[in-house]
């Protein structure tokens, strides 16, 4: 048995490696999108609310109950109770916004306006908002250590690093950064252009390694033990690498183009949509080996997720018809 143990770890630690490297050809495609979902699936599991045009960025706040969402068409940020989806606030947004991050427990929510160029920084409950200008289409934000907000721009090849409202520096040598997460003073950058996973020491503002990352990689969530676990959109998997230093530890395939993450921190559990068979699938990620220990069908273009501690309630935006889902557990 724990021969057959060594088998499985040995070839799920070498599979990243077969993937990951020459990605020349991949990278002539550009950044990989989120895939366009069939509109024949399963029905939805859970509870379906609509509320509002192209729902996408979405994050629960255990401290608040408050579910933050963003919608489009006019751009808001609606603030919903967690237990009924009541309507707590509807935050005008300048820009759009396709993905969010807290802080820390009690927010703000990291709010990046893509089509504005800046990262807004929204207070919980009250919803009041600071406005920063960071670099050109600004992706992704993430917290880090002693009060650091680290942004991606994902068009201006760099990363904005902030605190208390003012970009304290630029970090470049990225080619098109899309996901970011924060690791105290590490900060690790899925560069959806380079198809690449790069470290950052945020004290010397180096880049400290990068590694090859699969087919076309998108987003990526912070697991115990300072792991990284990222989602290859166009390649069909996830990935999982150590931060400290820098290491691929392996690969598991996951067919339909997965994109949003959210990571239960009280359960190590990573959830993750599919967003070409309009899915979203909950993997054990406390062991070396990510094992699946759920799946739901969700609603169309499921492009976001956010979660409750202990995973008892999924929160999944669909964006093509203006949907949010809430599966109970």
């Amino acid at each position: 048995m724990r021969q057959a143990l060594h088998a499985v770890a040995a070839a799920w630690i070498v599979s990243i490696c077969v993937t990951g490297c020459g990605g020349t050809h991949h990278q002539r495609l550009g950044a990989a999108e989120p895939a366009v979902a069939p509109t024949d699936s399963l029905r939805p599991a859970g509870t379906v609310s609509i509320v509002g045009n192209s729902p996408e960025g979405i994050v629960f706040d255990p401290k608040t109950n408050l579910v933050a969402v963003t919608v489009h068409l006019p751009s808001r940020m609606l603030l919903l109770d967690g237990r009924t989806l009541a309507m707590r606030l509807s935050i005008p947004l300048a820009g759009t916004v396709r993905h969010l991050q807290l802080a820390g427990p009690g927010g703000p929510v990291l709010t990046p306006l893509e089509s504005a160029g800046y990262l807004v920084e929204t207070a919980l409950p009250t919803g009041i908002q600071r406005s920063t200008r960071v670099g050109k289409q600004p992706h992704d934000a993430t917290a880090a250590a002693n009060g650091q907000i680290v942004v991606g721009n994902e068009f201006s090849q760099s990363l904005s690093i902030l605190q208390d409202g003012v970009v304290r520096r630029t970090l470049t040598g990225v080619r098109q950064p899309g996901g970011v997460v924060g690791d105290g003073t590490t900060v690790a950058v899925v560069d959806v252009g380079a198809f690449t996973v790069s470290t950052f020491d945020l004290t010397t503002g180096k880049r400290t390694a990068v590694l090859p990352a699969g087919k076309g990689p998108t987003h990526g969530v912070l697991a115990s033990q300072h792991r990284l676990v990222v989602a290859d959109t166009r390649g069909n998997a996830l990935l999982e690498f150590a931060l400290n230093p820098l290491k691929a530890i392996g690969r598991i395939a996951l067919p339909g183009a997965p994109y949003g993450m959210a990571l239960d921190t009280a359960t190590d559990t990573a959830w993750v949509t599919l967003t070409a068979t309009n899915e979203v699938v909950g993997f054990d990620v406390s062991a070396t080996i990510p094992r699946e220990i759920a799946r739901y069908p969700t609603v169309r273009q499921p492009n976001t997720v956010a979660v409750s501690p202990g995973s008892h309630v999924i929160w999944v935006t669909g964006t093509a018809a203006g949907q949010l889902q809430v599966i109970k557990r």
